[in-house]
């Protein structure tokens, strides 16, 4: 087996683990967000399965989109449309996967906080990495990714 050297993960690593909902810690914590709207915020993936991996989600903690009322549904996609005309500034993608996991069956990490990805795609993103490795390549530091993004934010 290859090694991958990746000396930053021991930080992660030692962290003690949070056992409260990463989106509820996120909505009063804004370092964590990209940015906030009155019922939505947009976070990155520290887990992402491509650069400019985002999540959008309700500030309120729900696991069903059919009990949003109105004024937060409409909020959630403005703010996965915002998030989409961000990520189209800073990174200039080809495309996008979109989509919701709910409930453990479907893939959701996180089942009792209803989330929406936003997965930037581009010609070629995928190569022999994943396929020969088992290993994929991102780009940019969530760090620098964060920075980019939330300068170009309206003030």
């Amino acid at each position: 087996m290859d090694a991958l050297w990746a000396p930053w993960r021991m930080a992660y690593l030692k962290k003690k683990k949070e056992k409260k909902c990463i989106f509820c810690s996120a909505s009063k914590n804004f370092n964590k967000t990209i940015f906030k709207t009155a019922h939505s915020l947009c976070m990155l993936n520290i887990y992402p399965y491509n650069n400019g991996h985002l999540m959008v989600a309700p500030i309120r903690h729900i696991n069903e989109i059919g009990r949003l009322n109105d004024a937060q549904l409409l909020d959630l996609f403005k703010a996965a449309i915002k998030a989409k005309k961000l990520l189209d500034k800073v990174l200039k993608p080809h495309g996008y996967n979109v989509g919701m996991n709910i409930a453990k069956v479907s893939g959701a990490g996180i089942t009792g906080h209803l989330h929406l990805h936003l997965v930037p795609r581009w010609h070629g993103d995928t190569n022999f990495m994943p396929v020969t490795g088992s290993t994929k390549v991102i780009s940019q530091s969530l760090n620098e990714l964060s920075k980019a993004l939330k300068n170009e934010l309206p003030e």
